[in-house]
């Protein structure tokens, strides 16, 4: 007997327009109608303007600041919960809080594992995401998680510059994984800078292990956030004798003066993708900002559990 498959509905969250327009029409199906109103206080409050009964939903919602884009998906969650819908999977192409994955010191809070429990409680089925900042982070859920790879995305760009002495760098020693596992399909060297912080932002000093002298080296992180760490590990790198340097970062935080950092560094290009929606004036300001769009990768995932098929085919590299 034949799988029956459920009417599938898209619905975009207000902090990621963008993408979802885009994952809509590559999945070819138009985003359902819903509305976000608000109190005169800012309280928000979602309601769908079609039925959702026995549908399978999809929510699409970046969780990154304002902190109105988490809350709005919970209540997007128990709304189409309470309408009944067949099943709800929160897209989330940027999970929040990620980096409070652990404590790290006293008295502080597993941010990531708090984030989980909500998303759980607020009636989910499914999450899928991308490049989480640890990929053990998928152990805070009780339910499945289709975590999806930006190396289907970036490694393609990243053969067609035809870079002849192509070394992949760490920013840290936490992402030395990272970039190790990227730099497998290019048969590359790894290089990683060691970093000191004074605090969260604020490094207090780095060093290069490794030989980057005539290399053309590419950077790889999963967050960029202040571009501080970026900037000074491609300064530090150019010192050394480097040809050039690029990076290659999934999430594009850029808070504070990022965009401008960017622009004033020695980094030919910085590779980002679309899982958070960019300030349009600040980056028509930032020539070095290369944005390659995760659209498709989302519309085949979305596809492939509709249909019960295997999300790790979409990971085939070429």
């Amino acid at each position: 007997m034949p799988l029956q498959f459920n009417t599938v509905k898209l619905f975009a969250g207000s902090g990621t327009v963008e993408l979802a327009e885009k994952i809509s029409t590559s999945y070819g199906k138009p985003l359902g109608d819903m509305t976000l109103s608000k109190f005169s206080d800012g309280e928000i409050q979602p309601f769908y303007n079609e039925s959702v009964r026995g549908s399978d939903i999809f929510l699409i919602q970046s969780t990154n600041q304002p902190t109105d884009n988490l809350l709005e998906l919970l209540l997007m969650i128990d709304a189409a919960k309470r309408a009944s819908a067949h099943y709800i999977t929160v897209v989330v192409p940027y999970f929040g809080y990620a980096r409070q994955d652990r404590k790290d010191k006293p008295r502080v809070a597993i941010g990531a594992k708090l984030i989980a429990n909500l998303i759980m409680a607020a009636g989910a089925h499914r999450i899928m995401t991308m490049d989480l900042h640890a990929a053990q982070i998928q152990g805070f859920f009780d339910i499945p998680v289709d975590h999806l790879d930006g190396s289907i995305i970036f490694v393609p760009y990243i053969k067609s510059l035809n870079l002849p002495n192509l070394t992949i760098a760490s920013p840290d020693m936490g992402g030395s994984y990272r970039a190790r596992t990227f730099a497998k399909f290019f048969n590359a060297e790894v290089i990683i800078c060691d970093k000191r912080r004074k605090r969260a932002n604020e490094i207090e000093s780095m060093s290069i292990i490794g030989e980057v002298k005539d290399q053309d080296v590419v950077l790889i992180d999963d967050i960029c956030d202040t571009a501080g760490t970026l900037s000074k590990a491609a300064a530090l790198i150019m010192e050394n004798g480097a040809r050039s340097v690029r990076a290659v970062c999934t999430h594009a935080v850029l808070s504070g003066k990022a965009y401008d950092t960017i622009e004033n560094s020695v980094l030919t290009e910085m590779i980002v993708t679309d899982t958070i929606q960019l300030n349009p004036e600040k980056q028509r300001s930032c020539s070095k900002i290369k944005v390659l769009s995760t659209a498709d990768l989302f519309a085949g995932a979305i596809k492939n559990v509709n249909e019960h098929g295997s999300i790790s085919d979409l990971f085939d590299i070429k």
